[in-house]
């Protein structure tokens, strides 16, 4: 086992480290709740500005000698939803799940075992510290429980940190079985041209996430989504079309043809021009046929003001 020595590092830019523990920084959030896109609320936890810098130092560390898998997707430099979406556009057969509230079922006791997993000791001033920087006193009492934030910079880090052995482990158990698996956060995807075979990993994923974390995470049943070449395929937001191409979908492009028609005729309001530029911005990054598309309609000067 390495000892992991997080605080040496990290008294070097801050002294004052000790002196900002005895603070409790676990209570020093401001939370506020958003409407999901079904029904409920998301609760969203934002570390002080302190807290934060703390938070994104310490990850900088971490980051140098924590494994992530290759499978993890989310919140790694130079990947996004659209490499996720490659990964099975070749696929005839998708298989779409996800785990309930993620970043807040991560617990100091569930990293701390994925470190040592990595070969990774802790003493006690480095348990502390990664107790109280990484995570959220929700109740703010002085044993409340621990939790990881949806708002702290550091949370992607540690929520694929812990995710680790489950992706090493279902992506072994994928490959015997000829599935592609990647995961986007708290969202799984797997896919294969081999008819019926999707319909054991529902099981099989639920027996994992209970055996390596002892029944922290649950799947979100009413998440769960079999699909095929039959009907419309859509992963982490995007569609695959039948010839295995990714792209935004017909009525998100619809909708941006119809912003930039109003911009070219001064029509568009003001305060929408923002959304139309970080919406074609986005569509183009995904399908890049997509801007010679609306060149040819609207003109390469609109485009091009566009994009200014």
């Amino acid at each position: 086992m390495k000892h992991l020595d997080i605080y040496s590092e990290l008294k070097k830019s801050h002294k004052d480290i000790d002196i900002y523990l005895a603070e409790s920084p676990s209570s020093h959030y401001k939370s506020y709740k958003i409407p999901k896109r079904t029904v409920g609320f998301r609760e969203i936890a934002q570390p002080s500005k302190k807290l934060k810098k703390v938070q994104i130092e310490l990850s900088s560390l971490l980051d140098n000698k924590i494994k992530i898998h290759n499978c993890a997707l989310a919140y790694r430099r130079g990947k996004s939803i659209k490499d996720n979406a490659i990964k099975h556009s070749k696929s005839r057969y998708i298989l779409k799940l996800d785990i309930e509230n993620f970043f807040n079922s991560i617990t100091p006791k569930i990293l701390f075992s994925s470190l040592a997993n990595q070969g990774y000791s802790l003493d006690k001033i480095n348990t502390f510290l990664l107790e109280q920087v990484l995570f959220w006193n929700k109740s703010r009492l002085s044993n409340g429980k621990l939790v990881l934030s949806v708002g702290a910079p550091s949370s992607p880090l540690i929520s694929n940190t812990v995710m680790y052995e489950f992706d090493e482990l279902v992506n072994k158990s994928c490959l015997d079985e000829e599935i592609i698996y990647t995961r986007y956060a708290d969202d799984l995807t797997f896919s294969t041209n081999s008819k019926n075979v999707l319909f054991r990993q529902v099981d099989k994923i639920r027996k994992i996430l209970s055996q390596l974390y002892n029944n922290a995470f649950y799947l979100n049943e009413k998440k769960t989504v079999f699909t095929s070449m039959a009907h419309n395929r859509h992963v982490t937001g995007l569609t695959i079309s039948n010839e295995g191409n990714v792209s935004i979908g017909r009525e998100k492009k619809r909708i941006i043809s119809a912003m930039i028609h109003k911009f070219k005729y001064e029509q568009l309001e003001e305060f929408e021009i923002p959304t139309l530029k970080g919406r074609f911005s986005f569509s183009v990054f995904i399908e890049p046929d997509f801007e010679i598309k609306m060149i040819n309609k609207y003109g390469i000067e609109i485009i091009r003001e566009i994009k200014s």
